[in-house]
């Protein structure tokens, strides 16, 4: 059995069932728990907790490279291995995601490298049991088996698929796991009490381990086009120093999940239970059930004054809220969005999301606080000629050399110091400083010191949407021709 275990991170799925806190820019693996940890961050942790961890790898969008790094710095001993991003232009699904990332680790360590694939968007506790579920699989996984981790069922839950085991698979006498007889989609509340009541079933994680050359070649056995597609984006990737940015053909791949492509076809899929508390973050009821509930039932996160309520789930860190007489409700409020839903409706969710996107409304994608690579703008307030924003830049950071045709932008220093280009010139403002940027004029925003810098921005013009701009030269990458709103300004 290969030592060389490489966890693959997948963190890409939008958790449109988390809106208004979960949104396309800043997505379900990057929401803060009520402990003050993103899932993204707890997922990392629980990977390199595990022994003989030397380098790790992570499959995401392009525009979250940057978020996703400064998540990891927050994580212990992160910076200590080496770190790889695989960064797709659009989401195709489990299957190319974990194609690409067995590619990658076989190139990197060779073709009997471990992959241990997790979500970036599932919560998983007691990390002794976690730790040993994996351990098996690894044996198995060293045999050649494709292996997935099925979660012990604590209820007949109808939102999760579930794994039927078959015989037991055994080395030196201790059983490791069980071959799979077959994974069955979501069943109603009947079908799933009778699997609890018959035992042998699982819930169906997602996670998987399995070698690269296993995976790869049942992949192209059962899938070759969809095999050819994926070497195919991977070879013409462009490669950096710690990426591999995915080309613009990868977003015709075809989009289909690990378990329809390959799992649910192969005769080698065994199965390793996890007796360890799992759950998929993927409503409002699953995180509510993270805060402590009071006598009433109530989970509450914020200010927030209760009078003849019960059951209730309320999210509202940012201003006082006040509920009276109501049950079983829903309310998240958020800067620029407030959520009211039925507890028993917030499956749906993502309809809401899915009509602000038909309308072209910002909401589905951005929040008031939008993360950049060079730091956060949060949006104050904006009417049809000005806009205000309160501006953070990290210590040595800078945004762009650009231009605006339409807008105007006046600085103000709130605290630390700014090196200004502004045309030709260049000027060193201070706390309770300003200048003045005309439209038309090329200019760079420079925080050279070791302090954060805040600044506030004062907008004004005929037109302020963050597509107006033309960037000359950027560090992050972020200059196409002609200033594309795919990579939006600042």
């Amino acid at each position: 059995m290969s030592s060389q275990l490489v966890p693959v991170v997948l963190s890409g799925g939008a958790g449109t069932r988390l809106w208004p806190l979960s949104r396309q820019g800043h997505p379900k693996p990057f929401v803060e728990l009520p402990d003050g940890e993103t899932l993204l961050q707890k997922t990392l942790q629980r990977v390199l907790a595990l022994p003989e961890v030397e380098r790790f790898l992570t499959v995401t969008n392009r525009e979250y490279y940057f978020q996703t790094r400064d998540v990891y710095r927050r994580v212990p001993g992160a910076g200590e291995r080496e770190a790889f991003y695989l960064l797709e232009p659009a989401g195709r699904n489990t299957a190319p995601a974990i194609g690409a990332a067995a590619l990658q680790a076989q190139e990197m360590v060779g073709p009997d490298a471990l992959l241990l694939v997790v979500p970036a968007d599932h919560l998983v506790q007691e990390q002794a049991a976690f730790a040993e579920a994996v351990a098996k699989a690894r044996r198995l996984a060293g045999q050649g088996y494709l292996v997935t981790f099925g979660i012990t069922p604590a209820w007949p839950e109808t939102g999760y698929g579930y794994i039927e085991g078959g015989d037991a698979l055994k080395e030196g006498g201790e059983i490791l796991g069980r071959t799979v007889r077959r994974f069955v989609e979501k069943p109603d509340a009947v079908t799933a009490a009778a699997f609890l009541e018959q035992g042998g079933y699982t819930w169906n994680s997602g996670m998987f381990c399995f070698r690269a050359d296993a995976f790869l070649s049942a992949l192209a056995g059962y899938q070759p086009r969809l095999d050819g597609d994926i070497r195919a984006v991977w070879a013409a990737g462009q490669r950096k120093d710690d990426y591999l940015e995915l080309p613009a053909g990868f977003a015709q791949v075809e989009d289909i999940s690990v378990d329809y492509a390959v799992m649910e076809k192969t005769d080698r899929a065994a199965v390793v239970p996890g007796a360890f508390a799992w759950a998929d973050i993927g409503s409002w009821t699953a995180f509510g059930n993270l805060l402590p509930a009071d006598a009433d039932g109530n989970r509450l996160l914020g200010e927030v004054i209760l009078e003849d309520a019960r059951d209730c789930i309320v999210h509202s860190p940012g201003r006082l809220s006040a509920l009276l007489g109501v049950e079983g409700l829903v309310v998240v409020d958020t800067a620029d969005a407030l959520l009211i839903a039925r507890k028993d409706s917030d499956q749906n969710v993502k309809r809401i999301v899915a009509e602000l996107k038909r309308r072209g409304h910002e909401a589905h994608h951005l929040h008031r606080t939008v993360h950049r690579p060079w730091g956060t703008y949060t949006v104050l307030e904006e009417g049809s000629r000005f806009k205000i924003k309160r501006i953070e830049v990290k210590p040595g950071a800078a945004l762009s050399l650009q231009m605006h045709y339409h807008r105007s932008e006046h600085w103000i220093v709130v605290s630390g110091a700014a090196k200004i280009v502004n045309g030709a010139n260049e000027t060193l403002i201070r706390t309770n400083e300003s200048t003045y940027i005309p439209a038309g004029t090329p200019h760079r925003l420079i925080n050279p010191g070791t302090l954060t810098l805040v600044m506030i921005e004062v907008q004004s013009g005929e037109y302020l949407g963050e597509d107006d701009i033309v960037r000359f030269d950027d560090r992050y990458g972020r200059c196409p021709p002609n200033g594309s709103a795919e990579f939006p300004a600042g």
